[in-house]
């Protein structure tokens, strides 16, 4: 079985969560996971699974215009490196048939009022033609963080979640 799970991060809460989404898909098989500048936008095309995220910016995935004002400025702690923004990399997916699920991290208060860059992402990804598992929010307790108490844990049992989900369906 082929996952892959790929991020965009850029404080590194989000690369944090992506990494213990990955761990909790560990019992289905090898999973690559990496950021957007790591992993090919062309790999995903026959991954049986693609689990994608990022932070939200201005109500929604990021862009070169909100995520790199923030490198460099003392306001905030300082960035991951990375040339790539997410949006761009779901733009390069090509058409695929297998399944994805989405994740962001975001403030702890209603979407309506935060946005959600996994609910964008979600709907890009299911127009390239891949079935949506389920979407999910992981919470920051600042602009570039922390991570709230238990967040990576709580990534790690959607994991696993995850992979029961395509386990149940890979069985029937």
């Amino acid at each position: 079985m082929k996952i892959i799970v790929v991020y965009e991060s850029m404080f590194g809460n989000t690369q944090i969560i992506g990494q213990a989404i990955a761990d909790g898909l560990a019992d289905l098989g090898q999973v690559t996971s990496g950021n957007v500048d790591e992993i090919s936008a062309e790999s995903a095309r026959d991954a049986d699974l693609i689990v994608v995220g990022g932070p939200t910016h201005a109500h929604g995935m990021a862009r070169m215009s909100t995520r790199f004002p923030k490198v460099d400025n003392p306001k905030y702690a300082p960035s991951l490196p990375g040339t790539t923004v997410l949006r761009s990399w779901l733009d390069l997916v090509p058409k695929g048939s297998g399944r994805c699920a989405a994740f962001d991290t975001r403030f702890d208060k209603p979407a309506w009022l935060t946005g959600s860059a996994a609910k964008k992402i979600a709907k890009r990804l299911k127009a390239k033609g891949f079935a949506v598992l389920a979407i999910e929010s992981f919470f920051v307790q600042g602009g570039d963080g922390p991570l709230a108490e238990g967040e990576r844990a709580r990534a790690t049992e959607w994991g696993h979640s995850l992979a029961s989900m395509i386990a149940s369906v890979a069985a029937a």
